[in-house]
């Protein structure tokens, strides 16, 4: 495929604006145009990114479309408790504030239209802050709340633990697909706020419209999902958070993500010109793997994606991107369920000098026992949950810490939960007695004495398609959307068995050990309670070696640590081979302490446990320079 130089000016439905466009008209309009490919820009990969990212695609990017991902779990979370204090928040105002009102007019006169989901839980509310905004659309119909009896009665067993949904939820939103984002683009939306959706759509949403992708095109839409996937979470495909961190340049100026995707499906991954950051067949392959499970059937509204033999080839404008295959969407939606389940307080605390990390567990051992003879006398019933750690001390590695006496320097975790709020504030108070009456070198609490915040714990179930009443709203001319395909299949069809390990047979031996992190990247990160470890072998010779050592047991046992002690770490672990990139992807269930908002742990979304792989040894191997020599 052929990049252009220069883009060609395309026929655009936006100049029917008062004729609403059924989605059967999109393929006339894809034939009609000249445009070959469509550059889609992501200035935002989460809830409090930089708002350096939408100038530098809005001047620089060369861009069709510019795209804001605001939502996770964890912001859902933090949205909901914003509308419960006030019921005209719940929404991202960044977005109406620096991300896109500084720069409304730019954006109109380069054409170029916007898609976010910073409409949160409260999307209508995000337009009407947007007063400046050309014509704005806005999509609803993620929020089940005010179908809450109807679902608890229906018992809605969680995908993972298999509890029915509780009566103290407090939140639900489904996943919805791209198909209403296409809708309102067809209509003519230049500015397009969605609640909860799949934040891949934000991509694909444009790419149906504007070529005119129907449900039967899987492989395009898997591949614009992929696109979609791959820009999402912002600079994390342009250097950020890369393995090799040390040879991205300019981090204060990082580019942003462009995808820049042809009708056929195929995409190249690039950033603006003149800034900073780096993309290569890592950074996208590290952004691949982030956050999935099974890379056979990553299930998502409008397509179920195999990854599996996705190819990447470095040009000189980035990294093209090919071989994802599509198959049928399911009927269903994910929903992403909060349920109050007491409060939350965590202590941080500054501790120095010879044996830190012993002094440091000593004392917050000491807080946590003196509570305890408090709330005895005051017949409060003890903690539900406390978790102690020093950071510095290597507490997060268990067994794999390499200090003997610790660092002279360190940092106290203390977090704790508890059923009653006044309980927390009792432990805040106890905090700075220790001070003067505990172990010498305490230095201070950041942030001052924690005060106690609601733990909502995470509850993810599937609800049928037609449950859900979407509606799409342009210019405030409200519509129902509605869709329907007879190609769809039940969930359970993607419960595929687990997959058989490769076995590599007649594999070189010799006396080398290396570090994981000599021979493979790794990326990590969270969905509700469980991480995901991808893998990327820095050279294909390389990856039978990877996938020898690296096993389902192997792993468990290295990050036995992070598992509830009822539990057997090899239960908890599933490992998936990515052939095309030469990856393996590690679904760690169960392991981030309840995930989220719910963990106590400083490390709740699992961000570090790629970087703890890296000091796995995998031994007796052959001279590595010998191995990647061709």
């Amino acid at each position: 495929m052929a990049y252009l130089g220069t883009r060609m000016v395309r026929l655009s439905p936006r100049i029917f604006t008062d004729i609403p466009l059924p989605i059967s008209c999109r393929r006339y309009f894809a034939a009609e145009s000249q445009q070959n490919n469509v550059r889609i820009g992501c200035a935002s990969g989460f809830w409090g990114d930089t708002p350096t990212a939408a100038p530098q695609l809005i001047h620089n990017g060369n861009l069709d479309f510019l795209m804001f991902d605001y939502l996770s779990e964890i912001t859902m979370s933090l949205l909901t408790a914003a509308r419960a204090k006030r019921p005209e928040f719940g929404y991202a105002p960044d977005f109406v504030l620096f991300a896109l009102g500084p720069y409304l007019n730019e954006i109109k006169s380069k054409g170029i239209r916007v898609l976010s989901n910073a409409g949160g839980i409260n999307p209508e509310g995000c337009a009407m802050a947007m007063r400046q905004a050309a014509k704005k659309a806005v999509v609803t119909g993620d929020d089940l709340m005010p179908i809450k009896e109807e679902l608890i009665l229906s018992g809605k067993p969680d995908m993972k633990s298999g509890l029915p949904l509780p009566k103290s939820v407090h939140s639900m939103n489904a996943y919805l697909g791209a198909g209403p984002i296409a809708r309102v683009l067809d209509e003519g939306a230049d500015v397009v706020i969605t609640g909860r959706c799949a934040d891949s759509s934000l991509a694909l949403g444009p790419l149906m419209h504007t070529f005119g992708w129907q449900p039967e095109d899987l492989d395009q839409l898997a591949a614009g999902s992929l696109a979609g996937h791959l820009i999402e979470c912002g600079a994390q495909a342009t250097g950020g958070t890369y393995t090799d961190w040390h040879i991205v340049p300019d981090w204060h100026n990082i580019g942003f993500p462009i995808a820049e995707v042809s009708s056929s499906g195929s995409f190249l991954i690039t950033k603006p010109p003149n800034t900073g950051g780096l993309v290569n067949c890592g950074t996208v392959a590290e952004q691949m793997l982030y956050e999935i499970g099974d890379p056979r059937a990553y299930v998502l509204p409008d397509v179920v994606c195999d990854f599996s033999g996705v190819t990447l080839k470095e040009v000189k404008q980035g990294v093209l991107v090919s071989g994802v295959k599509g198959k049928p969407a399911t009927d269903s939606f994910k929903v992403s369920a909060t349920y109050l389940e007491g409060y939350k307080a965590t202590a941080v605390c500054c501790v120095g000098g010879p044996r830190s990390r012993e002094k440091g567990k000593k004392t917050a051992e000491a807080i946590l026992k003196r509570c305890q003879n408090i709330f005895k006398l005051l017949k409060i019933k003890d903690f539900t949950r406390t978790h102690i750690q020093v950071l510095g001390g290597e507490d997060t590695y268990g067994p794999h810490a390499s200090l003997d006496d610790g660092p002279r320097e360190g940092v106290i975790w203390m977090s704790v939960h508890h059923s009653d709020k006044k309980a927390l504030e009792l432990f805040s108070r106890e905090i700075a007695a220790a001070g003067t009456g505990m172990a010498p070198g305490l230095t201070s609490i950041v942030g001052g004495r924690p005060k106690p915040s609601p733990l909502l714990h995470l509850h993810s179930f599937l609800v049928k398609k037609d449950i859900c009443k979407v509606n799409i709203s342009v210019d405030g001319k409200a519509e129902a959307y509605s869709e329907a395909s007879d190609s769809w299949v039940p969930s359970s069809t993607y419960d595929y068995a687990d997959q058989p390990i490769s076995h590599v047979s007649d594999l070189a031996t010799g006396s080398k050990n290396y570090r994981l992190e000599d021979l493979a990247l790794t990326r990590s990160g969270d969905k509700a309670n469980s991480c995901n470890v991808g893998v990327i072998a820095r050279h294909p010779a390389l990856y039978p070696y990877l996938k020898q050592a690296l096993t389902s047991l192997t792993v468990a046992s290295y990050f036995s640590h992070v598992f509830p002690a009822d539990l057997n770490p090899v239960d908890c672990v599933k490992r998936y081979e990515v052939d095309g990139i030469c990856g393996l992807n590690f679904i760690l269930e169960n392991s981030l302490g309840g995930g989220g908002v719910a963990s106590l742990r400083s490390d709740p979304q699992g961000k570090a446990y790629g970087q703890m792989l890296l000091d796995f040894v995998v031994r007796d191997m052959p001279d590595m320079a010998t191995l990647t020599q061709n």
